[in-house]
């Protein structure tokens, strides 16, 4: 994807470390011309430092289903490994059974454009586009809900947003709503057309309504990554962001318990405008998704 592009070569211009190769995400795939709602194959991936292992779901050609397991070494955002075949292993509601493997299917390549897309090459098959599957986070303002941690990685600004986003109002020029925090200091917002189509952008604003610093995020389930933005819209700087719970407020991450149900909180209009304000302001500012 040229959006990872454009953050590695801004991370150069900032002198920031960037690595050039990428874990794709931990999570189900599917190949993404099958993603049509229906029961089929797919998979699922882990990387844990260079080791990249993948459990596979498909049918056999009689129609029964099987599964498929591959693990070997990532590297240069590449994967080559044997797609093997098992028997004999436990059931549902049996005793202690060992399964073995019966052989391989033949190997299977995957190549990575960026943690969320990638490309496979199954046995006998053609190459085919795959995708991390986000079945549950539609591009909605209410899937934007839950705490929110943002912070840039240029250690020349030492500053972190963690904030909880809880009502949604109305949309800016390119959103489809925004989506506010409790002091209605904070917003982020889905844009659905102009330039910044496809991303999320959060801006923070002063006590007195202007913009004093924004980000703009590709997001995928509970992870961002994109850019700083400063309140005079020039200055960018390599940015992530976490979802660190969901919007019912189950926590996201290892030790972190749920919170309890946050009320929406009650703002002003103006307070709403000046938010609205401060994304059109960074939407329009030039930002990409290229």
């Amino acid at each position: 994807m040229e959006t990872f592009k454009k953050i590695i070569a801004v991370g150069a211009l900032l002198g920031v470390s960037v690595a050039q190769a990428f874990m794709p995400q931990t999570g189900t795939w599917v190949v993404t011309s099958e993603n049509n709602g229906q029961p089929g194959r797919g998979f699922g991936i882990d990387v844990q430092n260079s080791t990249l292992v993948m459990q596979m779901y498909g049918y056999e050609t009689n129609g029964s289903p099987t599964f498929y397991l591959s693990a070997g070494a990532i590297a240069d955002n590449k994967f080559t490994a044997p797609l093997n075949t098992y028997k004999g292993g436990r059931y549902l509601g049996s005793g202690d059974r060992s399964g073995t493997q019966t052989g391989t299917a033949g190997n299977v390549s995957m190549r990575f454009v960026s943690g969320t897309k990638g490309y496979i090459t199954f046995p006998n098959e053609a190459e085919k586009e795959i995708s991390r599957f986000n079945f549950a986070y539609t591009p909605t303002p209410s899937s934007l809900k839950g705490i929110w941690l943002f912070s840039p990685l240029n250690s020349t600004t030492p500053l972190a947003d963690f904030v909880a986003l809880s009502t949604v109002g109305t949309a800016s020029a390119h959103g489809n709503g925004l989506v506010l925090s409790d002091d209605g200091r904070f917003a982020c917002e889905h844009q659905i057309s102009g330039e910044a189509v496809g991303t999320v952008i959060c801006i923070r604003v002063t006590s007195a309504g202007k913009l004093a610093w924004g980000y703009q995020f590709t997001v995928s389930v509970n992870d961002g990554e994109g850019k700083f933005i400063s309140g005079t819209g020039g200055d960018t700087e390599l940015a992530i962001a976490r979802r660190l719970t969901n919007p019912a407020g189950t926590a996201t991450g290892v030790l972190l318990k749920s919170e309890t149900a946050r009320q929406p909180a009650q703002l002003t209009e103006a307070t709403v405008d000046s938010l609205r304000a401060g994304i059109e302001s960074v939407a329009n500012s030039g930002l990409t998704t290229d």
